[in-house]
């Protein structure tokens, strides 16, 4: 991603560059951050050719997707009203974190995405991520967003991902209304989850079978799948992208 030379990465109103969904960015940030090599973002080309799937290692830990702001706001319409969520400690059945620093969605849903379920091993003891979580998690929504928005080793991170990808930056301070990050994890509850920080908090979207991963009929059915409805409702702007994290088999 080609980032003008004037354009700060996080400016003084807490701006980001926004990050491209493609294997590339999320692998490069998640290396910055502390996660093990061995696990790996993959490209989701279909959620229904099984020849397509196959390319994907399971199980799949996360589902990263990027979804258009018509779609997304249309389905979110349809959510039941809810209380901003407080939980805090190691007892929350997922780690969420409140997005405050706009245009940073690409990084919480990593976050999310590598924090959650069976990806949570992967991430090296005394690392960034490693060091961030252990201050966090005891914290509620508010000050737990803080921890991100204060960490130094967090902007270079990003700031580092940020200059990868194919298309240009767009200004960070931009207002408008860009696509948003989703994460789906298959919590230690068994349970689906719908991670995003510009939400009120955690979705539980429904209970998984044992073998049932993150990129299963089922999980998709309760996840994405209903994006994806709005979208063909809407005449078909599949303006989606789908990334997996899952375990390299090499």
């Amino acid at each position: 991603m080609s980032i003008p030379k004037n354009l700060d990465p996080k400016g003084e109103k807490g701006f980001f560059v926004p990050l491209e969904n493609n294997p590339e960015v999320m692998s490069h940030l998640a290396d910055k951050l502390g996660v093990s090599p061995d696990l790996g973002f993959f490209d989701v080309y279909s959620i229904d050719d099984p020849d397509l799937l196959a390319y994907i290692p399971r199980p799949v830990y996360a589902l990263l997707a990027i979804v258009p702001p018509k779609v997304y706001w249309k389905a979110r319409h349809k959510e039941s009203k809810t209380t901003a969520y407080e939980g805090s400690g190691e007892k929350e059945p997922v780690i969420w974190f409140k997005q405050t620093i706009r245009h940073s969605c690409g990084l919480i849903g990593l976050l999310h995405s590598v924090s959650n379920g069976g990806a949570r091993q992967y991430i090296q003891k005394e690392s960034t991520l490693d060091k961030l979580l252990k201050e966090a998690i005891p914290l509620k929504p508010a000050p737990r967003a803080s921890v991100l928005y204060e960490s130094e080793a967090l902007v270079a991170a990003h700031r580092s991902a940020a200059q990868i990808g194919d298309t240009e930056a767009p200004p960070a301070e931009d207002e408008k209304d860009l696509q948003h990050f989703i994460s789906y994890v298959k919590a230690d509850d068994g349970h689906l989850w719908e991670l995003e920080g510009g939400w009120h908090g955690p979705l539980d979207r429904g209970e998984l079978g044992p073998e049932e991963d993150v990129l299963s009929e089922e999980a998709l059915r309760l996840g994405i799948g209903a994006f994806l409805k709005e979208a063909q409702d809407e005449g078909g702007e599949l303006r989606f992208s789908l990334v997996a994290l899952a375990p390299k088999n090499d």
